[in-house]
């Protein structure tokens, strides 16, 4: 009797296991693993944090960059800047479908998010942003990071004002970087109807408009 019962045990552990492992999810395709590893994060998945990166620097390349005469990922970073510490970013319309797709991996991952939160979703006290926070190489940014999580006051509005400052080194700092992508947008993502989030139309370029 003993035996038999423990096989049924056995039969339904083995069935929850498999079914748990079915529902892991995961991105289907790393659509910029040929730019290489620029963050690296002791415990977190690297492969992961930079295709979140990447992705996110993509999306508002192409979303800004389709009113701009000249666009540029600088000009980018200031306009979604500018339009994120203002509530006034569009997040469906930036995001697109890899993103999602990237965002809901990432949402998996609990040791990135604090949901109890009310400046931000993302953790502040977690390995992945003191990561962050540590390796930014703008001393000033990185002083100013560091002083708000210590006196539990960090928030992006806080942080935004010397940022809106200092930014211009976003390009050379993959840090400060992924501060924009985790903070400003991927946190922003759990408030967002993602089922609106649509595949960008081709910019169409005008031959006939000349240089300046």
């Amino acid at each position: 009797m003993n035996s038999k019962f423990n096989l049924i045990v056995l039969a339904l552990v083995v069935t929850l296991f498999n079914c748990k492992k079915e529902t892991i999810v995961s991105i289907s395709d790393y659509k910029y693993a040929d730019k290489g590893l620029v963050l690296n994060c002791d415990g977190m998945d690297s492969k992961l944090i930079n295709e979140a990166l990447f992705a996110f620097e993509d999306d508002i390349s192409s979303f800004y960059g389709k009113t701009s005469p000249n666009p540029n990922l600088q000009l980018a970073y200031a306009q979604f800047m500018r339009d994120a510490l203002s509530d006034k970013a569009n997040f469906s319309q930036i995001a697109t479908p890899h993103t999602v797709e990237v965002f809901n991996v990432l949402k998996t991952k609990n040791d990135l998010w604090n949901m109890n939160n009310s400046a931000s979703n993302l953790d502040y006290n977690s390995p992945f942003f003191n990561c962050i926070a540590n390796n930014i190489q703008d001393k000033n940014l990185n002083t100013t990071l560091h002083a708000l999580i210590k006196t539990n006051s960090m928030s992006p509005k806080l942080f935004g004002a010397p940022l809106s400052s200092r930014y211009v080194t976003v390009l050379n700092d993959k840090y400060l970087a992924a501060y924009f992508a985790f903070d400003l947008f991927y946190a922003k993502l759990f408030k967002v109807d993602l089922t609106q989030v649509k595949e960008r139309e081709p910019q169409k370029v005008d031959f006939n408009l000349l240089p300046k």
